[in-house]
């Protein structure tokens, strides 16, 4: 549940951020994710992914820097997301990062266990086994275009950007050509890395 920092010569003393009382770790459980937003320079603000105490919910949460440039603010969390991840304590993705497009996306795993037995990489109905695609204001899916492919369709979540996912912890987006490259963890014989056109 912390966050510290490397000056090039050492690690500061004070950590960056210390939520270390809000996750739950262990396993492949804690605070998974971290990003700056494209305009922290001027505003200051900076999200995090983690799961959190008791449960292990998956949560996306916004956090603001002190004046002191060196440490965040714990008492600023704005919470934009987050989705019940309880059954298993596997899969919890981790990946949190804004797109060429300002949309903040998080590789959210399918639940945990082995095969997902629970479908829920297919389910429409919940964040497992998804991308996410959200706006960094308020959580809601993102608007920018294209926007989201299942935004208005009854009983899918606005949110999903991509679908049929087992435990994707990493995702990057090509500087060049803005393509997605998704890291999805295999289950027994072989990894896999999903390549998205932008």
């Amino acid at each position: 549940g912390t966050i510290k920092i490397y000056d090039g010569s050492q690690v500061l003393a004070t950590p960056f951020l210390n939520i270390t009382s809000r996750v739950l770790s262990g396993g492949e459980r804690g605070l998974l994710g971290l990003a700056f937003d494209p305009n922290y320079v001027a505003n200051g603000l900076f999200y995090v992914y983690y799961t959190s105490q008791p449960n292990g919910e998956v949560t996306i949460a916004r956090y603001s820097v002190t004046a002191d440039p060196n440490v965040g603010n714990p008492n600023s969390e704005v919470i934009l997301k987050t989705q019940v991840h309880a059954t298993f304590a596997n899969h919890n993705g981790g990946s949190l990062l804004f797109g060429p497009d300002g949309c903040l996306y998080a590789g959210i795993g399918d639940g945990g266990s082995g095969g997902d037995p629970d479908n829920n990489g297919q389910n429409l109905n919940t964040l497992l086994g998804k991308i996410i695609r959200i706006s960094a204001s308020d959580g809601a899916a993102c608007a920018a275009a294209p926007g989201n492919p299942f935004v208005g369709t009854p009983g899918v979540r606005d949110e999903i950007w991509a679908l049929g996912l087992r435990n994707p912890w990493r995702i990057t987006f090509d500087r060049q050509t803005g393509d997605l490259l998704i890291a999805d963890v295999g289950q027994g014989t072989r990894e896999e890395v999903n390549f998205q056109p932008a």
